[in-house]
């Protein structure tokens, strides 16, 4: 059968300090007044039965997470005891499937992507699952169709189309995050996609994937789906690592039987990774200014500026261009908006100094 895994772990250090550790970014309702989690569970309306969505979390904040998906069964709602990198989730979550359902075909999505149209992306989704369903060997990504030539993205290296489906191409190579010169070359090309990070295969697939290239990750997190109870003691064990790093990169490579295609995925698609981005999805006025909560912004220009405070302080902003302001009812951070990327830096700083009450 059919499931999707929503990655909802991570603490979104780049959105500090809306992005704490008991709320992170893709808990905040800053679209709309909905959660970019909530987005992403509303995507897969129509795609499967609520009862296949999974979602994998910290546990600290499990229960917000049960809060704002309330028509999910809190069974499926697995909560990491601490984070070890994305591999770890997927696992996880894979070994639960293939224990209660061995022919699981499972999807894994992100929980902080914005993606338009919603029906491109679920025909994307759909031929994924027909890909893994009739291909064992094969793991699917989505490859994003590129729109300008972006230096914050990786990308797929597509090589030819499988037969019969033209949308479907293999993948010849994942890289990394480009400079500006190799990023308009391969926007020139049309041979690459934005790698979104998401991907499809069934579970015993990427299981015996992980039999091969990490043993111990595969024995730990099968005997973990048997002895759930023993969560606390297994998990933290788990060697931390990405899954592009453990199974995507090798297995492109020729390391195992398994083999690696893309879906074409040709939607607006946007990673809230930080401030930078979320502006993009807010609305300005027209100085460029994109205000949320009690503000004021006079003579300034292109600017974040978000009050997140509950008792009516106010934030008042003058003669300021491109810099992101936020406060929250404990925090106040000013940074310029090109150098905010580097906020989790200062995030280190401040846990050094006064300690994971500010994290």
């Amino acid at each position: 059968m059919r499931h999707v895994l929503i990655m909802a772990g991570g603490s979104g250090k780049r959105l500090w300090p809306l992005s704490r550790q008991d709320m992170p970014k893709q808990l905040l309702r800053i679209l709309g007044g909905q959660s970019l989690l909530r987005l992403a569970y509303e995507r897969l309306e129509g795609v499967v039965d609520p009862s296949r969505v999974w979602v994998c979390t910290g546990a600290d904040y499990a229960h917000v997470v049960a809060a704002e998906l309330p028509e999910l069964d809190p069974a499926n709602i697995l909560g990491e005891p601490e984070g070890r990198d994305s591999m770890n989730a997927i696992a996880w979550t894979a070994a639960v499937l293939a224990e209660r359902d061995p022919e699981a075909v499972m999807a894994v999505v992100a929980s902080d992507h914005i993606m338009r149209p919603t029906a491109a992306f679920q025909e994307a989704l759909a031929q994924g699952f027909e890909v893994a369903e009739n291909d064992p060997h094969a793991l699917v990504t989505f490859g994003v169709v590129p729109s300008t030539a972006h230096t914050g993205y990786g990308y797929l290296h597509q090589g030819e189309a499988l037969p019969d489906r033209p949308d479907v191409r293999r993948v010849l190579a994942f890289k990394e995050k480009p400079d500006r010169p190799t990023a308009e070359s391969y926007l020139e090309s049309g041979d690459y996609w934005w790698n979104s990070g998401m991907f499809v295969w069934r579970a015993s697939t990427v299981l015996d994937i992980l039999r091969q290239l990490l043993p111990d990750t595969h024995r730990l997190v099968t005997e973990l789906a048997a002895r759930p109870e023993r969560l606390a003691e297994i998990y933290p064990m788990l060697a931390k690592i990405s899954v592009d790093y453990a199974v995507m990169e090798p297995v492109s490579q020729g390391r195992t039987d398994a083999h690696v295609v893309a879906v074409q995925l040709p939607i607006i698609w946007h990673d809230v990774g930080g401030y930078p981005s979320l502006r993009r999805q807010l609305p300005w006025d027209e100085h460029g200014n994109a205000v949320t909560g009690t503000a004021v912004v006079v003579g300034s220009r292109d600017n974040l500026v978000l009050n997140e405070c509950a008792d009516g302080r106010l934030l008042a902003v003058f003669g300021m261009t491109d810099t992101v302001m936020v406060q929250t009812d404990k925090i106040t951070v000013v940074a310029p908006l090109g150098e905010s990327e580097r906020i989790k830096e200062l995030v280190v700083e401040v846990t050094a100094r006064l300690g994971q009450s500010y994290a």
